[in-house]
């Protein structure tokens, strides 16, 4: 059964909209469109070149796919080589044209679809497509978390954890590295079940 991975970038504040560029995702007139670019260092590029060691398919939003779809098939090189290659799949209610050779749409029954993935690849990876990657923690639909955070608060935008998400409980799989820019790169197990709760007082006293 393969496994699900969110990669996402984020402000300490929880910020994920458009980290890339300007015309990203200027929904609600967000103003700072392309925030990561000034805080990514060698170190940062590294974390993600390796994070892609394995992957075998991309599943992307609609939004996210319309903006991969006009730059990397025009890159050669690296990620652009990898990106071209992969089987990708666009999740979305609408019936968009997949331009980008290897494209499918994901279809209606996001569930059944990503059964039928984890079936046919071992490693998916969901780069940003921060609007789906909330029905994925709704449903709980991911195996891994790969996050950014960067040392910046914007205060308004989209967050990552939106308001639905359900009860969940996490396991940090690697140490957390910090960057010389000051991103900190987290990567996360999914964990079954909701989180525990306790009472600090009987743990004083233990």
């Amino acid at each position: 059964m393969g496994r699900i991975h969110i990669d996402l970038f984020t402000t300490l504040d929880g910020v994920a909209q458009a980290p890339g560029g300007p015309e990203e995702d200027p929904t609600d007139d967000f103003a700072f469109g392309g925030w990561q670019a000034p805080l990514i260092d060698e170190v940062v590029g590294e974390q993600i070149d390796s994070g892609m060691d394995g992957m075998d398919a991309l599943l992307l939003g609609r939004r996210t796919y319309d903006i991969f779809a006009a730059y990397w098939p025009h890159q050669g090189g690296g990620i652009a080589d990898l990106f071209n290659r992969l089987p990708k799949y666009v999740a979305s209610r609408q019936s968009p044209q997949l331009e980008w050779k290897g494209s499918t749409l994901l279809g209606a029954d996001t569930v059944a679809g990503l059964r039928e993935l984890r079936e046919k690849h071992q490693n998916i990876h969901v780069i940003g497509s921060l609007d789906f990657v909330q029905t994925l923690f709704a449903e709980r639909l991911f195996d891994q978390l790969n996050l950014w955070v960067y040392p910046i608060l914007l205060g308004t935008g989209k967050k990552v954890f939106a308001d639905g998400v359900v009860p969940t409980s996490l396991r940090l799989i690697e140490p957390v590295v910090a960057s010389p820019k000051g991103a900190v790169m987290q990567r996360y197990a999914l964990v079954e079940g909701t989180p525990d709760v306790g009472n600090m007082a009987e743990i004083d006293q233990a």
